[in-house]
């Protein structure tokens, strides 16, 4: 976020050595009572004036908690004075604080306690935007995704139980989806809700890239976030004054910011990906393991081989910075064809 020109105020939930990709790590979790402390240091201070909160990863049931009522207390400081909120420039504003949740799983289980999964569930119910990939939207509305028909009633079911206008669901992966003109293909699915709850569907397909990344989908959502306020600003000027930036609905699926910052964003992380898949290549193939290694056991052997391949797998986001801001590909979004739906959606 700070690459593309952002001021970021960072409140850590936890202090790891190291990303859980490793396997191994050390340090700790923030209790709820540290996140509140540090929100209250802020308050004290008056450094309260946000324009968007992302939050993520938290390590208790009363983390969550914690980090919800933070983005509650920003929601009503920004409706009691609109117009400080958005640069001061617009009095009238009556947005509110764009609130994002990010991600809860590591691929296709749960990273969390178990009681952590009611907490978020509470918490979204305030956010403007989520950005599940495909087993936390499973979680999150109860509907198992095996189809065009139960993706959609998914991502409705998001937009109608939590009440969230915006939804991204990443790395959707079921065979009606196969149609991609792409091999390898990974696809993300995204709507914004009209005014009478029905989504407003499109999908963008990118390339695969055959290695497993830590943190992307971090990336994901910070790019997401600072490309969608670039978006919303750049559209009709009544849209950032509007509650949570929902489009009207005459704007078509392919057309709504949130489409266009999903597009910036795919194409920059794609870029960088595969800069850092280069890079790991190159990294693994200079290694040369010592002969002491042969003498190791074989799960030792596996363990070594893991470290050397997640680290030469480190996201190279400072050394292509250029990517973040103007990335050499472009990913088109398509609308879903209203024949595609369920017969409640067309």
């Amino acid at each position: 976020m700070q690459l593309m020109g952002c001021d970021v105020a960072a409140l850590n939930t936890v202090h790891f050595s190291n990303h859980t990709g490793y396997r191994q790590f050390k340090g700790t979790r923030a209790t709820a009572e540290e996140i509140t402390a540090l929100y209250e240091g802020l308050t004290q201070s008056n450094l309260l004036d946000f324009d968007v909160m992302l939050s993520g990863y938290a390590p208790s049931a009363a983390a969550v908690e914690a980090v919800g009522a933070i983005g509650m207390d920003l929601q009503r400081k920004a409706e009691k004075n609109p117009g400080s909120f958005f640069w001061g420039e617009l009095p009238s504003l009556s947005l509110s604080l764009f609130y994002v949740m990010a991600s809860i799983t590591m691929r296709s289980r749960l990273y969390v306690n178990d009681d952590v999964v009611p907490a978020y569930k509470k918490v979204i119910r305030h956010a403007d935007l989520i950005l599940p990939n495909q087993f936390e939207a499973e979680v999150l509305s109860g509907i198992k995704i095996t189809s065009l028909a139960t993706l959609a009633e998914a991502i409705t079911a998001l937009h109608a139980i939590y009440n969230i206008p915006h939804v991204i669901i990443t790395s959707v992966q079921i065979a009606s989806l196969s149609d991609s003109p792409l091999p390898n293909t990974l696809t993300v699915i995204g709507s914004t809700t009209r005014s009478d709850g029905a989504p407003r569907l499109f999908r963008i397909d990118v390339p695969a890239l055959d290695c497993y990344f830590s943190g992307t989908g971090d990336m994901f959502a910070a790019l997401t976030v600072a490309r969608f306020r670039e978006a919303v600003f750049n559209a009709d000027p009544t849209l950032r004054s509007t509650k949570s930036w929902v489009s009207p609905d005459d704007v078509p699926a392919t057309e709504l910011p949130l489409a266009q910052s999903t597009r910036k964003v795919l194409a920059s992380m794609h870029c960088v990906l595969e800069k850092t898949l280069e890079a790991r290549d190159a990294e693994l193939r200079a290694i040369v393991p010592d002969e002491g290694e042969k003498l190791l056991s074989q799960e030792d052997q596996q363990k070594r081989a893991h470290l050397r391949e997640s680290k030469a797998a480190e996201v190279r986001v400072v050394r292509h910075a250029q990517y973040l801001r103007e990335p050499e590909v472009e990913f088109q979004a398509s609308e879903w064809r209203r024949e595609d739906l369920p017969a409640q959606f067309r």
